[in-house]
This record gives C-alpha cells, structure tokens and sequence, in this order.
C-alpha cells in the first residue's frame, strides 16, 4: 500500500556461511558506537549495531555460541558467535536482557541498507573518522524517546509490556 512502510527481511551470517539468519523486519535503530570497548571488541574504529527484538531475528542455518563478555556498563554482554569461524552475529546485554539483540550490520548481505540512526559515544572516536553532518551525534548516549521513530518507540513499550507479563 502507497505509504505503508515496507518490512523487508534482512538476510546475514558468518564468514564461512556456516550460521545464517534473518531479521523479519526493519530495526528500531541503528547505533555506530564510538567507545573504546566497541573499538576493542572488534579490532576497528566503531561497531554499528542494528537493534531490534530478539523474537525477529530467526536462525535459518546453523546454531551460535553464546560468550559472555564484559562491557562498560558493569552489567556484560552476550556475544552469539558462530562456533566455527567466531564471527560476532549480535549481542544481548545486561539493560536490554535477552529481549533486544543488537546485530552487527557487517553480517548482513547487505549492510549498505541500514546505515547509522545516530553515533554514539563519540567523545572516544577516531579523529580522523568524519561523521557525516545529517546523521546525530552525541558524545555518549542519549534517550531513546527524544531521537527514536514512533513506530519504534510503540514496538519498544509493546516488548516491555510482554516481558512485565
């Protein structure tokens, strides 16, 4: 329908194909994450991060192995890796539980179709990584009601809702 957003699957997976999945609909937000421990944990300059109801990501292929990691927050972090080559797919952390996944948009097929919703935690980016002008930015985090879409906003307080039930 003319005007209806489209939900459109995203297709991902590991390097050596062995785990696949698929994100039945768009993401709530996108986050490119500038802190040093996201730069740690992948070996580059910032994770970007799709986040999105955990009940919407759907394995095709394989199974993960879930590590448990430390993160800044104190409360650590689940990283679903593939148990053959390690490719982080996405992490669960401690403020989200299992609930919300954030899926690292480099395991998509294609990764060009989400670009960041916002930078976060920019106070420790690279300073030769150029933010682009139309794209928020803040040098740590931010609330989620001033920045997210309603539509997310809405699919956000239903997950809270089924998780208090």
């Amino acid at each position: 329908m003319l005007g209806m957003p489209v939900e459109s699957p995203h297709d991902g997976g590991c390097t050596c194909r062995s785990v696949r999945f698929r994100m039945a609909s768009e993401p709530l937000f996108v986050h490119c994450c500038h802190c040093r421990w996201c730069q740690r944990e992948t070996g580059a300059s910032f994770a970007l991060n799709a986040v999105i109801e955990a009940e919407r990501v759907h394995l095709l292929e394989g199974e993960v192995e879930v590590i448990d990691t430390p993160s800044n927050s104190g409360k650590g972090q689940k990283i679903s890796r593939c148990p053959k080559c390690r490719v982080a797919l996405w992490s669960n952390y401690g403020g989200g539980g299992d609930a919300v996944r954030f899926v690292r948009v480099g395991t998509l097929d294609q990764p060009d179709r989400l670009p960041p919703d916002i930078h976060i935690f920019t106070a420790s980016k690279q300073p030769w990584v150029v933010l682009s002008a139309g794209t928020p930015a803040v040098s740590e985090y931010y609330k989620a009601s001033e920045l997210w879409p309603k539509e997310s906003l809405e699919r956000r307080a239903a997950l809270l809702a089924r998780s208090q039930s």
